[in-house]
């Protein structure tokens, strides 16, 4: 099991970038993330958080719909194309559901609405790092993976499709792997929920949208999906023989 003293050390080298032109806002979330260990930093408008972004490099990105100069979804869309694959965490004050698909659809993670717990966020913010954490506690685990077309080298979070590499975002790579580790098993959106997001609660189109993206990327007709199936009344099952290419370490 992975000690405290070890998840302590990788929040302290996790870097948490907040993006919201409300000082109020931003202020309490960067310090809440700081009690929690993380490295986080804050910037007000969408022009510095490409460039901060793109410099710094963080892990996770809290990201504001509304901002001066580049809305929170062009700075995501600029930083998608150029296969930057950060968890993303959107927060707007509107609530419709079709917000909430616009920014899963761009490439973000997960979606918050104002007004918040800044305990809740940070949390997380944890969620989306725990499995991560897990996997860097294990001293012996599959350093490659296989079912199908698909090859996923999880020491170096690269994904294969018939030897091609993939461009997937943080959350899409962690979906793929969960389902080749467990081809042919069909899983409900609540279990996908917790078991690669790390969430008890969420809303279960952030799995439909992830899904949706996946297909797009790994399947020849994604209106026809052959690899990542839809199970009536359940959920979702990946299709291909199991394997392992390589070795553990």
């Amino acid at each position: 099991m992975i000690s405290a003293r070890t998840i302590y050390a990788l929040a302290v080298a996790t870097r948490v970038l907040v993006v919201d032109d409300d000082p109020t806002v931003s202020n309490v979330v960067s310090a809440y993330l700081t009690k929690a260990g993380y490295d986080a930093r804050v910037v007000a408008d969408g022009v510095a958080a490409v460039e901060v972004w793109q410099q710094w490099k963080p892990s996770v990105v809290v990201l504001d719909v509304m901002l001066p100069g580049l809305s929170g979804l062009e700075v995501l869309r600029r930083m998608r194309a150029a296969d930057d694959g950060a968890a993303v965490i959107m927060l707007s004050a509107r609530g419709e559901e079709e917000d909430r698909l616009v920014g899963l659809e761009v490439g973000a993670d997960d979606y918050v609405v104002k007004p918040f717990s800044p305990r809740e966020l940070t949390l997380r913010v944890q969620a989306m790092l725990r499995r991560e954490e897990r996997l860097a506690g294990l001293d012996l685990r599959p350093t490659k993976l296989s079912a199908g077309p698909v090859t996923i080298d999880t020491a170096a979070r690269i994904a294969y499709l018939d030897g091609r590499e993939l461009s997937l975002t943080h959350r899409e790579f962690d979906l793929l792997t969960y389902l080749v580790s467990h081809p042919g098993k069909a899983y409900t959106k609540a279990e996908l929920l917790r078991r690669v997001w790390g969430w008890d609660f969420g809303d279960s189109s952030t799995v439909t949208v992830h899904v949706r993206r996946l297909r797009e990327k790994i399947e020849a007709d994604p209106s026809d999906p052959r690899l990542v199936l839809t199970v009536p009344r359940t959920g979702y099952r990946f299709v291909g023989e199991p394997g392992l290419a390589g070795e553990s370490g």
